[in-house]
Protein backbone atom coordinates (compact mmCIF):
# COMPACT_ATOMS: atom_id res chain seq x y z
CA UNK A 1 0.00 0.00 0.00
CA UNK A 2 2.93 2.69 1.19
CA UNK A 3 4.58 1.24 -2.43
CA UNK A 4 1.76 2.16 -4.24
CA UNK A 5 0.71 5.55 -2.67
CA UNK A 6 4.37 6.48 -3.01
CA UNK A 7 4.37 6.04 -6.89
CA UNK A 8 0.93 8.53 -6.88
CA UNK A 9 1.71 10.46 -4.51
CA UNK A 10 6.03 11.24 -5.64
CA UNK A 11 5.20 11.74 -8.83
CA UNK A 12 1.00 13.16 -8.23
CA UNK A 13 2.74 11.05 -19.07
CA UNK A 14 6.02 5.89 -36.60
CA UNK A 15 9.49 6.77 -38.09
CA UNK A 16 9.73 6.90 -42.04
CA UNK A 17 13.09 6.18 -43.61
CA UNK A 18 13.23 6.55 -47.24
CA UNK A 19 15.80 6.79 -50.25
CA UNK A 20 16.49 6.38 -53.80
CA UNK A 21 17.28 3.68 -56.34
CA UNK A 22 18.56 3.46 -59.83
CA UNK A 23 16.28 1.50 -62.30
CA UNK A 24 17.96 -1.82 -64.15
CA UNK A 25 17.92 -1.71 -67.81
CA UNK A 26 17.57 1.97 -68.52
CA UNK A 27 14.43 3.22 -67.06
CA UNK A 28 14.35 6.42 -64.84
CA UNK A 29 15.59 7.11 -61.54
CA UNK A 30 13.24 8.12 -58.80
CA UNK A 31 13.35 11.73 -58.16
CA UNK A 32 15.12 12.09 -54.79
CA UNK A 33 12.69 13.34 -51.97
CA UNK A 34 13.59 17.05 -51.20
CA UNK A 35 15.50 17.87 -47.96
CA UNK A 36 12.72 18.75 -44.82
CA UNK A 37 13.93 21.89 -43.58
CA UNK A 38 15.93 21.43 -39.87
CA UNK A 39 13.53 21.05 -37.24
CA UNK A 40 13.66 24.29 -34.64
CA UNK A 41 14.69 23.42 -31.16
CA UNK A 42 12.54 22.44 -28.81
CA UNK A 43 11.39 25.67 -26.39
CA UNK A 44 10.37 24.59 -22.85
CA UNK A 45 7.41 26.46 -21.26
CA UNK A 46 9.72 27.05 -18.16
CA UNK A 47 12.50 28.21 -20.40
CA UNK A 48 10.26 31.40 -21.60
CA UNK A 49 8.91 32.28 -18.03
CA UNK A 50 10.71 34.47 -16.12
CA UNK A 51 11.40 34.10 -12.74
CA UNK A 52 10.03 37.07 -10.05
CA UNK A 53 12.51 39.56 -9.55
CA UNK A 54 15.73 39.46 -7.42
CA UNK A 55 13.85 36.42 -5.16
CA UNK A 56 14.75 35.51 -1.45
CA UNK A 57 14.51 32.23 -1.14
CA UNK A 58 14.59 32.88 2.69
CA UNK A 59 11.23 34.46 2.54
CA UNK A 60 9.70 31.98 1.03
CA UNK A 61 10.16 29.66 3.72
CA UNK A 62 7.55 28.59 6.18
CA UNK A 63 3.89 27.28 5.45
CA UNK A 64 2.26 27.56 2.45
CA UNK A 65 -1.32 26.17 1.26
CA UNK A 66 -2.32 25.01 -1.90
CA UNK A 67 -5.35 26.49 -3.06
CA UNK A 68 -5.65 26.25 -6.51
CA UNK A 69 -3.37 24.37 -9.77
CA UNK A 70 -3.56 24.42 -13.51
CA UNK A 71 -2.44 21.43 -15.51
CA UNK A 72 -3.52 19.02 -17.85
CA UNK A 73 -2.76 16.02 -15.95
CA UNK A 74 -4.97 13.33 -16.72
CA UNK A 75 -5.57 12.37 -13.02
CA UNK A 76 -6.54 15.77 -12.37
CA UNK A 77 -8.77 15.85 -15.16
CA UNK A 78 -10.48 12.91 -14.08
CA UNK A 79 -10.38 13.42 -10.44
CA UNK A 80 -10.26 17.14 -10.05
CA UNK A 81 -13.74 17.28 -7.87
CA UNK A 82 -11.89 15.16 -5.11
CA UNK A 83 -8.61 16.83 -4.76
CA UNK A 84 -7.72 16.90 -1.04
CA UNK A 85 -6.17 19.63 1.03
CA UNK A 86 -2.56 20.08 0.79
CA UNK A 87 -0.11 22.25 2.63
CA UNK A 88 3.67 22.34 2.16
CA UNK A 89 6.43 23.84 4.45
CA UNK A 90 9.43 24.99 2.87
CA UNK A 91 13.05 25.21 5.04
CA UNK A 92 16.61 26.79 4.36
CA UNK A 93 19.18 27.52 6.07
CA UNK A 94 22.40 28.74 4.61
CA UNK A 95 24.26 25.31 5.78
CA UNK A 96 21.60 23.60 3.93
CA UNK A 97 24.33 23.08 0.80
CA UNK A 98 21.75 25.13 -0.99
CA UNK A 99 18.68 23.13 -1.02
CA UNK A 100 15.54 23.35 0.55
CA UNK A 101 14.05 21.28 2.20
CA UNK A 102 10.12 20.69 1.43
CA UNK A 103 7.17 18.77 3.58
CA UNK A 104 4.05 18.33 1.96
CA UNK A 105 1.20 17.05 3.83
CA UNK A 106 -2.23 16.02 2.21
CA UNK A 107 -5.00 13.27 2.62
CA UNK A 108 -5.73 9.52 0.85
CA UNK A 109 -8.39 7.38 1.83
CA UNK A 110 -9.36 9.67 4.92
CA UNK A 111 -5.31 8.69 6.11
CA UNK A 112 -3.26 12.05 6.46
CA UNK A 113 0.53 11.52 4.51
CA UNK A 114 3.81 13.85 4.73
CA UNK A 115 5.89 13.35 1.76
CA UNK A 116 9.73 14.70 1.95
CA UNK A 117 11.55 16.36 -0.76
CA UNK A 118 14.60 18.40 -1.41
CA UNK A 119 14.42 21.20 -3.57
CA UNK A 120 18.35 21.98 -5.35
CA UNK A 121 18.65 25.54 -5.94
CA UNK A 122 20.07 26.57 -9.42
CA UNK A 123 22.46 29.84 -10.28
CA UNK A 124 19.06 31.19 -11.37
CA UNK A 125 17.37 33.19 -8.75
CA UNK A 126 13.75 31.76 -8.26
CA UNK A 127 14.53 28.60 -9.81
CA UNK A 128 14.89 24.93 -8.46
CA UNK A 129 15.28 21.20 -9.22
CA UNK A 130 13.89 18.83 -7.62
CA UNK A 131 15.96 15.97 -9.16
CA UNK A 132 14.47 12.09 -10.25
CA UNK A 133 16.13 9.04 -10.61
CA UNK A 134 17.27 10.14 -13.90
CA UNK A 135 18.37 13.86 -15.00
CA UNK A 136 15.36 13.40 -17.71
CA UNK A 137 12.73 12.90 -14.97
CA UNK A 138 13.90 16.04 -12.93
CA UNK A 139 11.33 18.30 -12.11
CA UNK A 140 12.37 22.44 -12.66
CA UNK A 141 10.61 24.13 -10.49
CA UNK A 142 9.99 28.28 -10.80
CA UNK A 143 8.60 31.18 -8.27
CA UNK A 144 6.89 32.89 -11.13
CA UNK A 145 5.36 35.66 -8.66
CA UNK A 146 5.04 36.53 -4.78
CA UNK A 147 4.81 38.79 -2.25
CA UNK A 148 6.24 36.38 0.36
CA UNK A 149 3.37 37.49 2.76
CA UNK A 150 0.09 36.47 1.04
CA UNK A 151 0.83 34.31 -2.09
CA UNK A 152 3.09 32.92 -4.66
CA UNK A 153 2.76 31.23 -7.97
CA UNK A 154 5.26 28.38 -8.66
CA UNK A 155 5.47 26.21 -12.20
CA UNK A 156 6.37 22.88 -12.31
CA UNK A 157 7.84 21.07 -15.25
CA UNK A 158 8.70 17.53 -15.43
CA UNK A 159 9.23 16.08 -18.88
CA UNK A 160 8.11 19.40 -21.05
CA UNK A 161 5.19 19.27 -19.31
CA UNK A 162 4.47 21.72 -16.91
CA UNK A 163 2.05 22.32 -13.59
CA UNK A 164 0.88 26.03 -11.95
CA UNK A 165 0.42 26.49 -8.48
CA UNK A 166 -0.66 28.86 -6.55
CA UNK A 167 -0.33 28.64 -2.80
CA UNK A 168 -1.09 31.08 0.17
CA UNK A 169 0.20 31.91 3.29
CA UNK A 170 -3.38 31.68 4.47
CA UNK A 171 -6.48 29.16 3.88
CA UNK A 172 -8.53 31.72 3.13
CA UNK A 173 -7.81 35.11 3.28
CA UNK A 174 -6.84 35.33 -0.77
CA UNK A 175 -8.28 38.42 -2.72
CA UNK A 176 -10.21 37.87 -5.42
CA UNK A 177 -7.48 39.88 -7.41
CA UNK A 178 -5.07 37.34 -6.51
CA UNK A 179 -7.06 34.51 -8.15
CA UNK A 180 -7.74 36.46 -11.63
CA UNK A 181 -4.07 37.07 -11.65
CA UNK A 182 -3.64 33.38 -11.11
CA UNK A 183 -5.90 32.43 -13.89
CA UNK A 184 -4.52 35.66 -16.43
CA UNK A 185 -1.43 33.84 -16.23
CA UNK A 186 -2.99 30.21 -16.60
CA UNK A 187 -4.28 31.43 -19.94
CA UNK A 188 -1.11 32.52 -20.83
CA UNK A 189 0.29 29.05 -20.44
CA UNK A 190 -2.86 27.42 -22.51
CA UNK A 191 -4.81 26.87 -19.42
CA UNK A 192 -8.29 27.88 -19.67
CA UNK A 193 -11.00 27.67 -16.79
CA UNK A 194 -11.31 23.85 -17.52
CA UNK A 195 -7.71 23.18 -16.15
CA UNK A 196 -8.18 24.45 -13.18
CA UNK A 197 -8.76 22.88 -10.17
CA UNK A 198 -9.05 24.51 -6.88
CA UNK A 199 -7.84 23.11 -3.36
CA UNK A 200 -10.27 22.32 -0.15
CA UNK A 201 -9.15 25.51 1.68
CA UNK A 202 -10.30 23.73 5.44
CA UNK A 203 -9.31 19.98 6.91
CA UNK A 204 -5.62 20.40 6.41
CA UNK A 205 -3.05 17.60 8.13
CA UNK A 206 -1.85 18.55 11.31
CA UNK A 207 1.05 15.60 12.69
CA UNK A 208 1.89 12.33 10.59
CA UNK A 209 3.21 9.55 12.22
CA UNK A 210 5.67 7.74 11.30
CA UNK A 211 4.44 5.24 9.19
CA UNK A 212 2.45 7.26 7.02
CA UNK A 213 5.53 9.46 6.08
CA UNK A 214 7.40 9.18 2.66
CA UNK A 215 11.13 10.22 2.58
CA UNK A 216 11.52 11.30 -1.13
CA UNK A 217 15.02 12.59 0.02
CA UNK A 218 17.31 12.48 -2.29
CA UNK A 219 14.73 11.05 -4.76
CA UNK A 220 11.54 8.67 -4.88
Amino acid sequence: MVGVWRCMLAVVLLMCLWGSSEAVGGAKSRPRPQRRPPKKPKINPIDVTPPAQNIDIQQMTGRWYLLNSASKCTYLINHGTKVEPTVINLTYSITSNQTVSVSTKTRHNHQCWEILQVYNLTPTPGRLTLKGSRPELNTDILIGETDYSSYAVMYYQKQGKITMKLYGRSADNLSEPILTKFEQLAEKQDFQLAYLFPFPTYSHCGDVDQDHIINCVPTC
